[in-house]
């Protein structure tokens, strides 16, 4: 189902974010009766400017076509009826629950974490620690036993030292004592983070508690964040289930290139000839910069943020993808806070700092609605709850008060029998034995917090504009998809004779492109690439060949050898394909000449082996009927005059 999502994301570019235009607005088009207003159509363009790839998407008369041909389709939708669907209503609702996670939460607690977290990821700090494993939901009697334990320890710590203790107790099963190394902020559990950053370099913590367990830390020291860096690589791949043979290629491959680096040549041009990374290949192998834990290679990470200077370049090496050159292109600085807020704000919510934000929610919340804890008749329940309820065997007294009001949340009424069902429905969850009070004021404060959302979310919709507009857009984009995926998408199934009859009709558009048998040589000699081209010309072996113009560990020349389309990166453009061998050519910084040992020409696809491209071609020509029926049955009326005034606006 990521299509559908995708679609929606894609469809919301199109849709408005208004829940309603006052009538004294300009309106721009009617689509049937129904009116479009300029204003919202400008806030839409606007909006998505710079999110569309389709040059003719700026071009504010396409772009009108296109919001008309969106406007058709949700008017065509809501007449049949998509929008009444169990469905569709299921899905819309689970969305907006999940969206509202983001809009119900305090302000205040979550800029304090936020603040809080930059502060901590603008510096690094080294730290070692010694860990007793204690269950969460251990009894007392462990709980307490582990306390003495790291207490002892970190006795022992003040005399022998920390290092010491911290080896030897170690047995990797009850107790852990790990060197940590550097680490920053969110790459820890929160409570443990917070007491490396509160504690001064060269001190040890007292012990201290998170779920694992209780700790001690000693802080060894903190320095500035690295930041991030700018890299450039050339890589050989050799693939997840890769031989021998493949990899002992590949370390080849990268190995001649680094001879060629050392030897003068550009890194850029050999990444553009060379680097199996498509993506940055042609960039000269430039990639995005990035920071400490973004990389999913940690051997890649490492080296790219050992070399010291701007364009230093790494020696080869090798991660789970192959063989990799790096190159330091810039070291980059923590950004300021203002841009790194959004992103922080989401690690914050993510994180186990959440629970704050709850806590601080909740609170709000109880102040907004005006709950007053005690005025809730906990002492009923406690009175009636027993220890059987800590053994799953408790049930509700025969003359229990069910229709008594237990809470208010404004104008909802909260009876006993709706928390005495909460209280049945959780007790297998409290197996550990407590004080009765204790219980039923923990059940209170979980069942309270359910409601609170619950009440919030209802009215969330009223209460907060931009929600409100988020929710449209989904809610429109959802209802166009179930649209789209009945009447267009499901072509492949439903219209199969008119899919073939497509194809039959059209079967020159379908074809293998000319492809080649070739070797490929790269130099960036030119008189090494005329020896080369003498040698091939000759049918010598392309090993024979190495030898000759390769010698006393120098790598002169580079081949590629194998298979390919126009468009490979070593091959010149618009290279004729012909037997033999090439001129030579200056390509990509170098020089290339090419033999070619086959040629394999254009040859038209069967049915099965186009049909995916056929199906996307018919349905793209379905959907253009499909549109044109629509602006019948709906006519579509745009005041140009107020379509002139909107240009205008807009340039």
């Amino acid at each position: 189902m990521k299509l559908k999502y995708f679609f929606i994301f894609f469809s919301s570019f199109i849709a408005f974010n208004a829940l309603a235009q006052s009538t004294e607005e300009d309106v721009l088009f009617t689509v049937g009766n129904d009116p479009v207003y300029a204003s919202e159509f400008i806030r839409v363009y606007q909006k998505n400017l710079d999110l569309v790839q389709d040059e003719s998407q700026k071009d504010v008369d396409e772009y009108l076509k296109l919001f008309t041909s969106y406007k058709l389709k949700i008017k065509e939708a809501r007449s049949q009826g998509f929008h009444e669907k169990p469905g569709y209503k299921k899905e819309l609702e689970s969305y907006k629950k999940q969206l509202a996670k983001n809009y119900i939460s305090d302000p205040k607690a979550t800029d304090a974490l936020v603040e809080e977290a930059y502060e901590r990821i603008t510096e690094d700090v080294n730290a070692n620690h010694i860990l007793v494993k204690v269950a969460e939901d251990a009894s007392s009697e462990d709980t307490l036993a582990a306390y003495n334990k790291i207490v002892k320890l970190r006795e022992r710590t003040e005399k022998e030292g920390f290092e010491k203790v911290r080896k030897e107790v170690h047995n990797g099963k009850t107790i852990y004592g790990e060197a940590l190394g550097y680490f920053s902020g969110f790459k820890m559990v929160y409570d443990f983070e917070t007491m490396a950053y509160n504690t001064p370099v060269g001190a040890t913590s007292q012990p201290f508690r998170t779920r694992f367990g209780y700790h001690i830390l000693h802080v060894i020291d903190k320095r500035k964040s690295e930041g991030e860096r700018e890299v450039g690589h050339i890589m050989i791949t050799t693939g997840q289930e890769a031989n021998d043979s493949i990899v002992g290629q590949a370390e080849e491959k990268i190995n001649e290139v680094y001879a060629k680096i050392n030897q003068g040549d550009s890194f850029e041009a050999l990444a553009k000839q060379f680097s199996q990374d498509t993506n940055s290949a042609e960039k000269g192998g430039k990639l995005r910069a990035f920071s400490r834990g973004q990389i999913s290679a940690e051997a890649f990470e490492n080296v790219a943020f050992n070399l010291k200077n701007e364009g230093d370049i790494s020696k080869p090496f090798q991660t789970k993808f192959g063989w990799h050159i790096i190159k330091l292109y810039q070291i980059i600085p923590v950004p300021d806070f203002e841009t790194m807020k959004p992103e922080l704000v989401e690690k914050v919510k993510r994180d186990s700092r959440s629970k704050i934000i709850d806590q601080a929610l909740i609170d709000s919340l109880k102040k907004k609605y005006d709950i007053d804890d005690t005025q809730v008749p906990l002492s009923y329940f406690e009175s009636i709850l027993n220890e059987n309820y800590f053994k799953n065997s408790w049930g509700l007294p025969s003359n229990f008060s069910s229709e008594k009001v237990f809470l208010n949340i404004q104008e909802e009424q909260i009876s006993y029998k709706e928390f005495g069902d909460y209280l049945l429905k959780t007790q297998r969850q409290s197996r550990k034995k407590m004080p009765l009070n204790d219980l039923v004021e923990e059940k209170y404060q979980s069942f309270l917090k359910d409601h609170l959302i619950e009440y919030q979310e209802a009215h969330l919709e009223t209460e907060n504009e931009e929600y409100a507009s988020v929710v449209h857009e989904y809610r429109d984009g959802l209802l166009l998809f179930e649209l789209m995926e009945n009447t267009i998408w499901n072509t492949a199934q439903t219209d199969s004779l008119e899919v073939k009859k497509y194809y039959e009709t059209h079967q020159s558009d379908y074809n293998f492109p000319e492809r080649i048998d070739a070797v490929i040589a790269s130099s960036s000699k030119k008189k090494d690439i005329k020896t080369v081209s003498k040698l091939l010309e000759h049918n010598e072996d392309v090993e024979t060949i190495k030898s000759a113009v390769n010698k006393n560990g120098d790598v002169n020349v580079i081949f590629t050898s194998g298979v390919v389309e126009a468009d490979h990166q070593g091959l010149p453009k618009n290279f004729e394909f012909k037997k033999g061998v090439s001129k030579i050519f200056k390509h990509n910084d170098a020089y290339v000449v090419v033999q070619v040992k086959d040629v394999f020409p254009k040859k038209q696809k069967t049915f099965e082996e186009a049909k995916g491209l056929v199906v996307n071609d018919y349905q793209t020509l379905k959907e253009e009927k499909w549109i044109g029926s629509l602006e019948e049955k709906y006519e579509v009326k745009v005041n140009q005059d107020v379509f002139k005034k909107v240009k205008n606006q807009l340039k």
